[in-house]
Formats: C-alpha cells, sequence, structure tokens
C-alpha cells in the first residue's frame, strides 16, 4: 500500500467550510462525528468534481485532529499539518491501476487494516473509483466490509450506486452529492481564478455542475477551441458532400493529434470536442421546445442558435445526439480514432434534417 500525495482542484484546506455547495453531505457528516459513532463505511456518490475528495479528506482532518472545534480540524496540531503536508499515515488512497482496482491492491488494503491506527484514533482508506473494481477486486472488498477491524473507516467514490455491487452498497452508509449551480461555480472562478465573468459564465454551463471540469477547461485551451468546434458543426449543415468529406478526412486528421481527455498539458481533446459539438445540438433541441434560455449549456451562442433551430426536426436533432454519444463511447471502447471522428461527421450529414436541402443541392 503506498500512500499517495492528492493534487485537488479545488482549496488544498481540508475544511468542511470550504467545500463548495454540499451543506446536506457535509452537515450530515458532522452531527454523525459528534455522536461518535462513525459507521465503517461510506459510500460518497455523485459526478466527478462536487466535492465528494475534498469532504473525504475534510472528514480524515477532522476525526484525528487533536483539537477540533465545531466538527472542523484545527489545521495546526501535529495531525492536521501531516494531513495537509500530504503525509499522514492513518490516510490511505486506492486508485485504479490502469483500467481498474486489482485483486492485488485489495490485499494490500487489507493487510495495512490489520494494524491499529498510527493516531491512536481512526484510520481512513479512500477507494476512488470503486466501481472500476474487478470482480476477484469486489468481492475480496467485500469480505472486508462484513468484518471490518476496528477504527478502521472506508470511503468508496462512485457517480452512482448502480455501479456497485449491490451487497456492497447495502454495506455502506450513503452521501449524495449534488451537481454545483452554475452560479456557484462562476463565483468561485471569478473570484479563485480572476478571469472575467463572460468566460466563467461560459464555464460554469459548459461544466454541468463540476467545478472539477470547469477548473480543467479553465486551465487548458478548451475556450479557443471550443469556439472553432462550434464553427465546424454550425458549418456543416451547409456543406456540399464534397465538402463535407473533406471535413471529415480533416477532423479525422487532427483528431489523430489529440489525446482523449484534457491532457496533462493544458490541451483539449476529442471527448471535449464531441461534449461542444452534442451541446450544440441539445441546445437546439432545447430552442426547439421553447424551453427556458438559462437551459442553454453554449449560452453565447444564444441569438445564433434561435435563428438555426427555425428549420431543425425534432427527429433529426435527437438522431445527431445519439450518433455523437455512440462516438464517445466508442473513444472509450479506444476504438479506432480517426475512424470514429470520419464517421461521427459523416453520419451526422446524413442525420442533419435542417441541412439537408443544401446537402443535397450541391452534389
Amino acid at each position: 500500500m503506498t500512500f499517495l500525495r492528492l493534487k485537488l482542484l479545488v482549496d488544498i484546506l481540508f475544511l468542511f467550510s470550504q467545500i463548495l455547495g454540499q451543506k446536506r453531505p457535509v452537515e450530515f457528516l458532522k452531527r454523525t462525528m459528534a455522536r461518535k459513532k462513525m459507521p465503517h463505511a461510506y459510500l460518497f456518490t455523485g459526478i466527478p468534481g462536487i466535492g465528494k475528495t475534498s469532504t473525504a479528506m475534510a472528514l480524515v482532518m477532522a476525526l484525528n485532529c487533536c483539537d477540533s472545534i465545531n466538527g472542523e480540524g484545527c489545521g495546526k496540531c501535529p495531525s492536521c499539518r501531516q494531513m495537509i503536508d500530504g503525509n499522514l499515515p492513518d490516510f490511505l488512497t486506492i486508485k485504479p491501476d490502469g483500467q481498474n482496482i486489482k485483486i492485488d491492491q485489495i490485499r494490500a488494503l487489507k493487510q495495512s487494516l490489520r494494524f491499529a491506527p498510527v493516531s491512536g484514533k481512526y484510520r481512513v482508506c479512500v477507494i476512488y473509483q470503486a466501481a472500476t473494481m474487478t470482480d476477484e477486486a469486489a468481492n475480496s472488498f467485500l469480505k472486508t466490509l462484513e468484518e471490518p477491524p476496528p477504527g478502521n473507516i472506508l470511503i468508496l467514490n462512485a457517480t452512482e450506486p448502480r455501479d456497485l455491487f449491490p451487497t456492497i452498497v447495502s454495506r455502506c452508509r450513503q452521501v449524495r452529492f449534488q451537481p454545483l449551480s452554475v452560479k456557484d461555480i462562476m463565483n468561485w472562478l471569478v473570484k479563485k481564478k480572476e478571469i472575467n465573468k463572460e468566460s466563467a459564465e461560459v464555464l460554469a454551463q459548459v461544466a454541468l455542475g463540476s467545478l472539477g471540469q470547469a477548473l480543467k477547461m479553465c486551465e487548458s485551451d478548451f475556450l479557443e477551441k471550443r469556439l472553432t468546434w462550434l464553427a465546424t458543426i454550425i458549418k456543416l449543415s451547409s456543406l456540399s458532400r464534397e465538402e463535407c468529406f473533406k471535413m471529415a478526412i480533416n477532423c479525422a486528421n487532427e483528431a489523430k493529434k489529440m489525446d482523449i481527455d484534457i491532457n496533462d498539458n493544458g490541451h483539449a481533446g476529442i471527448l471535449d470536442m464531441l461534449f461542444v459539438w452534442e451541446s450544440w445540438y441539445r441546445d437546439l433541441l432545447l430552442v426547439r421546445l421553447e424551453s427556458p434560455l438559462n437551459l442553454l449549456i453554449n449560452v453565447d451562442f444564444s441569438h445564433k442558435l434561435k435563428k438555426k433551430a427555425e428549420g431543425c426536426s425534432l427527429d433529426d436533432l435527437i438522431g445527431n445526439i445519439l450518433i455523437i454519444d455512440q462516438a464517445q463511447r466508442n473513444l472509450r471502447r479506444n476504438r479506432n480514432t480517426s475512424l470514429v471522428i470520419e464517421h461521427t461527421i459523416l453520419n451526422l450529414t446524413r442525420f442533419a434534417g435542417y441541412g439537408r436541402e443544401s446537402f443535397r443541392g450541391k452534389r
């Protein structure tokens, strides 16, 4: 078992009071600590980037603090300083080794749990992306959940409870984290990252409730790339067959140079491009259905969306969203990147009802 120092996407203060927009989970955990009857296992669920990791770390710090005040770590005692510095021996983490959490990792965890916590209080292990456990690892972990050694708390992080074995879920106290509001994310970006309000609003809308995702995009070239990607998908409906084919080839070649997701060098990836394309058709669908404009993702393109939506077929818009959704799943399955993008664009042109007349007229 290795002790990992984690790089957080939010303030590294490890305090419940610093966690954005998650009042109910925080209050629940503080009440539980006050009763001094901590469950041996928690399941934190919700989309990535909304505070599950920060809350787990705040819990670790508060539980082991030598001078806790109102359920918060003091930040000054030896235990708190160790937590802040990333070397608290009673804080363990498990992350996927490649695509999965493997049985050897669970066996190593079991070995670590055999010994009493160093601090004499609680040892906490956070299992990230718990749904990636192999069946073998999950079955082995289940035995630990059934008879956990005293003084140990296990926190599983997952998006949905149904992604895990029901037998594992039933043995955990579930804590549900909600997506953050656009306003909360926008205000945080303006205050903490000092970006202008207009860019912050776009990022907050595109992030779909995830502060972590908004921050990743803020620190990459996403905003710049987004305008190019939107221009591409908007232009698609007015192209001839030959022009559509050329665009498909060009986008496929460009996709070869991109990672699947935002990478460490700050470059937006293929999935980000597909998300932008999907968001365009989603917004067109909302405009066609006369939904409130504050539901739009591409709020800065509202006037263009209204104009483009006039000739759109609802069936075609839904069809295009499904095409892009399939492309995203294909990429996650490690399919050929350039072929996926090429086929996606060609399928979109065949399904683009709002541009079908111009498409046929330019053969």
